[in-house]
């Protein structure tokens, strides 16, 4: 190799040094642009010989522990000023993974198993072709820090994608944060560097120290495959200890497996851990405390399942999780990842479910971060035009990269099958689909054929849904989607995006819009309600009152209802009791089910004193029976998808603002007589909703079948805060035809108020 000679001068004050003739390679070494260090760095052997040259920058003293006899020390030799080291020597007297010790100015000895003596490739090349082949659904096996033990000797494998870079090293206190210290090795054209650091075990912080090939810049950067991070605002990645929790739900899996979850109960209670309660000081709950708190109060109110908000690290509290740094990482605030696997255990333990509410649509721009990760638009798109979400801040995830959607959908596996999550809920799904999302017009790349639809991020979507659910058996995948793009939970095969199902966005804008109207002009706008069935079954639909809706002045859900302080309550409950009987899913976010009367804020816990007053445990008492008499009986559950499980009785009386409606099994039930011939074999439920604060005594309503109807529930009762007014428990039918049917019942409906009839 051609050599060249140069001064290497560690202190401007010091005598020019003797001329060290370097090779072009260790000339590389020193410059950082030498894409692999084990060209220089380590044991090289020729015939009887070995040659062992180390970097090791602020050491005044180097030397190797000698192969026999033990004890003995080799002394190395500083080559010139550099901070290379040099051993030369018979090959007998070093081990295969011999340790070196040295000496800083100060005195202060370190010793370490030269990492450079692993000279075989950490990596499996079949692994590195399918990641950048983009199908690589595992890579936190192969990228990040793993702890292991090569040839007896314990350390942490430490491997990164940064194709752009001309050197890559990994920092930390270990070696004084001298991204000098410890190169690591190209893995050719793969993009991927490795390095075997001995020694290093777990809870180490480290970044990686990236330069770029083009213009030198030098980048600090987070592990993105980081298991575990500091608690902000500190930013490094920690070395994560092997998992210690042994999962014990693996008869829940089964049962998750083999569950029809398209005809079974869901019913989600949505929190944010952060904010749900805190602790002494208002410091936050950990995982652990939450489990003992907050599980049995999800259970008891009836809730199948907590979804949680995004709970991967994230820098920004203000940003409830929803700009992630850390897509294998779960935050800090909250404990450990076993505390975590703790958490999610003992939900399955309750026979509760955990949803995790994950964000693969953009990143933040902090500098520690994802974007411009070797000095160059890696995981982002390069255009700023398909790059930046103007609005919220940040970046967006570059699709087309075949290494990005194996990083992302390797970040949904690593959750559902490491952590045991049945579920995620994949955030603004709608901002990934379209090209022109919340952009002025000519401000967006169209894609191949003119259009607006970001068709690599199509295909991702796909792609995930698919391995999802051939990976992660019973997991269900939603989708936040705001549009009406088509067939967003409908499978692959049939063209669709293959969500499990879909939030239903104008569900929720129409119904708060009704609610909101004074009752004497919600005659003029019963169309907002009965307009929802026309539409209801073609996507496998939830009914989400979520965290959005109370936040940023939006005001609280019984603020939003019109009239005095018992209205607004009584509006509250009517709106939850047709919101639990309507065909879809359900969502209600923290504190809602207790008539929070404040907008949640994250900085601090619900108010749970309210608690106190009997109007708000009045709405927590309705939350309940409704979700035990949802989860509890299969007509409210068991066809919410298909337009068998509703009849409409009648929704045509706008100006008593009355909906009166079925929910059971109606297959092949197209007329009265042929839902009178199905009452008879299949019972339905009757749902009665009396929109206004006007009492309907005598109110007659048709029904498929004869005999007593018994009120299965009335919200306007005296322990949900009502007026008490109803129909002793039950009426019973009389042959006077009415909305079609030969048969009919005589009710009094109490104002601002739903009522739930059962047959026999």
């Amino acid at each position: 190799m051609q050599g060249v000679t140069v001064h290497y001068i560690r202190k401007m004050s010091t005598p020019l040094p003797e001329p060290v003739h370097l090779r072009t390679d260790e000339v590389r070494l020193l410059d950082g642009t030498l894409h692999d260090p084990f060209a220089v760095l380590g044991p090289h052997r020729s015939g009887t010989t070995t040659r062992v040259t180390l970097l090791i920058p602020h050491a005044a003293r180097v030397s190797l522990q000698a192969a026999t006899p033990p004890g003995q020390t080799l002394e190395a030799r500083r080559r010139g000023q550099t901070d290379l080291f040099v051993w030369e020597g018979p090959s007998t007297a070093l081990p295969q993974h011999y340790e070196v010790a040295w000496h800083d100015g100060a005195g202060h000895r370190q010793h370490q198993v030269d990492p450079y003596s692993f000279r075989e490739p950490l990596l499996p090349a079949e692994g590195l072709y399918l990641f950048n082949e983009g199908r690589h659904y595992e890579v936190f096996r192969l990228l990040g820090a793993a702890l292991m033990q090569i040839n007896g000797v314990a350390g942490t494998r430490f491997s990164l994608w940064a194709p752009n870079a001309s050197r890559v090293s990994v920092v930390g206190d270990f070696c004084r944060w001298d991204g000098r210290r410890y190169p690591m090795r190209s893995c050719g054209p793969s993009g991927v560097w490795e390095l075997f650091l001995p020694g290093i075990d777990a809870h180490t912080v480290y970044k990686f120290e990236i330069r770029n090939r083009d213009t030198g810049a030098l980048l600090l950067k987070t592990d993105p495959l980081a298991r575990a991070t500091e608690q902000r605002p500190a930013t490094a990645a920690v070395v994560a200890p092997l998992p210690g929790h042994a999962f014990d739900d693996a008869g829940w899996l089964e049962q998750r497996a083999r569950r029809s979850w398209l005809h079974a109960p869901l019913s989600i209670h949505e929190v944010h851990l952060a904010s749900w309660r805190r602790g002494p000081g208002n410091r936050f709950l950990t995982y652990r405390e939450l489990a003992a708190e907050l599980i049995p109060r999800a259970r008891g109110l009836g809730f199948t399942h907590l979804e949680l908000l995004p709970i991967t690290e994230h820098p920004l509290d203000d940003s409830w999780g929803y700009q992630t740094s850390g897509y294998f990482a779960p935050t800090s605030r909250h404990g450990s990842a076993d505390d975590l696997r703790y958490f999610v255990d003992e939900c399955h333990r309750a026979g509760l479910g955990v949803i995790l509410d994950w964000v693969p649509g953009h990143f933040p721009r902090d500098a520690h971060g994802l974007g411009n990760f070797d000095g160059t638009a890696l995981y982002e798109y390069a255009d700023p035009r398909k790059a930046e979400h103007k609005d919220w801040g940040t970046l967006i995830f570059n699709y087309e990269r075949h290494e990005v959607r194996s990083f992302l959908i390797s970040s949904a596996i690593y959750w559902l099958n490491e952590f045991h999550f049945d579920g995620l809920r994949v955030d603004a799904v709608a901002s990934m689909l379209y090209l022109d999302f919340s952009r002025k017009q000519g401000d967006f790349v169209p894609n191949r054929y003119g259009g607006n639809q970001n068709l690599e991020a199509v295909e991702f979507l796909r792609e995930l849904n698919t391995v999802v659910h051939a990976r992660s058996p019973g997991a269900i995948v939603m989708a936040e989607e705001s549009t009406d793009w088509p067939m967003v939970s409908r499978p692959v095969h049939d063209g669709g995006l293959g969500f499990s199902m879909k939030w239903n966005m104008g569900w929720m804008h129409d119904t708060l819009s009704y609610f909101k109207e004074d009752p004497l002009h919600r005659a003029h706008h019963q169309d907002k309600l009965t307009f929802a069935t026309m539409y209801a079954y073609t996507e496998n639909f939830i009914l989400p009152l979520s965290h959005d809706e109370v936040v940023h002045l939006k005001q609280p859900l019984v603020y939003k209802m019109p009239g005095d302080r018992w209205q607004q309550f009584a509006n509250l409950r009517a709106l939850y009791t047709y919101m639990w009987t309507f065909p879809g899913k359900k969502l209600l976010f923290m504190g809602g089910e207790f008539a929070q009367t404040s907008e949640w804020s994250q900085a601090a816990g619900l108010p749970w004193h309210l608690r106190e007053y009997a109007e708000h445990l009045g709405v927590e008492s309705l939350v309940s029976d409704l979700n035990h008499l949802y989860t509890g009986d299969a007509r409210l559950h068991a066809y919410e998808f298909e337009p068998r499980g509703f009849r409409w009785v009648d929704c045509e009386n706008r100006a008593q603002s009355v909906l009166v409606y079925l929910r059971g099994d109606f297959d092949h039930a197209g007329s009265p007589a042929d839902l009178e011939h199905r009452a008879r074999h299949a019972p339905p439920l009757l749902v009665a909703l009396n929109l206004t604060p006007v009492p309907r005594d005598g109110y007659r309503i048709g029904v498929p079948r004869g005999g007593i109807w018994r009120e299965r529930l009335n919200s306007d009762a005296a322990r949900y805060g009502g007026s008490n007014l109803g129909n002793i428990a039950s009426v019973t039918a009389e042959p006077v035809p009415a909305h079609g049917f030969q048969q009919s019942i005589v009710v009094t409906l109490p104002p601002l108020a739903g009522l739930v009839f059962a047959p026999g």
